[in-house]
């Protein structure tokens, strides 16, 4: 699933297509991608008919297009969900699901081949979706603050990991970024977090805002062509990554190889000798 910096590389995008359009024509493909769209399809198509996008914004893993009356669009891009421009007459890509004809003469095309991702209008949302209140900062916001949410995490108990993937204390990381923040930071994806000092967790989570930083240099990880910007280019962070996906190598610091160990459903990649389990 996309994480932080994947959604970012898209919202950036987004932002070049869409900030100004005005909507002439709104198509809706499949039901599914609209279903938190209580109105239904047809609503959905007629309501954005004549507004006029903002620049997109992103909490988390989620992104919002402000439109010019206070709505907004909330999008969640799921496992394969991928926003493209193109020109109206140019082939739909497969698994197309919602288009938008733009005033200068470009069409938005919202595609998901899996369709857990999905679009929906957020009444008043232009400054925050209500959908999305209960999302934490992110890392990359300026209201973050690292030890306040460091003494949260450190009252509970839980792993680290599945702290830091609890969208409600810290929003935008995901299951290949927890794994690199956690072997730059030497910690157990299965300490918890009550065994975690306030200094230390806060050194993580500014480890998950430098993977994430340098993963946005290189336009997110790609895994698989799922994950494209507008334009359908993939990110090269996988390249640069330190143990996800890296089983059987040598670790960048001290030379054992690789770990993967199953974690709630996923996989968890770490250095043995660098990240050994808390006792």
């Amino acid at each position: 699933m996309p994480e932080l910096p994947e959604v970012e590389t898209v919202r950036s995008g987004l932002a070049g297509v869409v900030t100004g359009r005005t909507v002439l024509a709104t198509r809706v493909l499949h039901p599914r991608p609209v279903r938190r769209h209580l109105p239904g399809p047809d609503d959905f198509e007629a309501a954005l008919v004549g507004r006029t996008f903002g620049e997109p914004r992103r909490r988390g893993k989620f992104l919002w297009l402000p439109l010019d009356d206070g709505d907004a669009v909330v999008a969640h891009l799921g496992m394969s969900g991928q926003f493209r421009s193109d020109v109206p007459e140019a082939p739909l890509q497969p698994n197309t699901r919602v288009t938008w004809d733009l005033d200068d003469g470009r069409q938005l095309r919202f595609v998901d081949q899996r369709m857990f991702g999905g679009v929906w209008l957020s009444p008043g949302g232009a400054a925050l979706p209500s959908e999305l209140r209960h999302i934490a900062l992110d890392p990359f916001d300026p209201g973050f603050d690292p030890v306040a949410v460091a003494r949260r995490i450190v009252r509970r108990s839980a792993g680290i990991k599945r702290l830091i993937l609890d969208q409600t204390l810290v929003s935008g990381i995901g299951n290949i970024y927890a794994d690199e923040s956690l072997w730059r930071a030497r910690i157990h994806y299965d300490t918890p977090g009550s065994c975690l000092t306030v200094r230390r967790t806060a050194s993580l989570l500014r480890h998950g805002r430098d993977v994430m930083a340098a993963s946005l240099v290189h336009g997110g990880t790609s895994f698989d062509r799922l994950y494209v910007d507008v334009n359908g280019s993939s990110g090269y962070h996988e390249r640069s990554l330190d143990v996800y996906g890296r089983e059987g190598l040598p670790c960048r610091r001290c030379g054992r190889a690789i770990v993967r160990e199953a974690f709630a459903n996923r996989s968890s990649y770490r250095c043995p000798f660098c990240q050994p389990p808390s006792r």
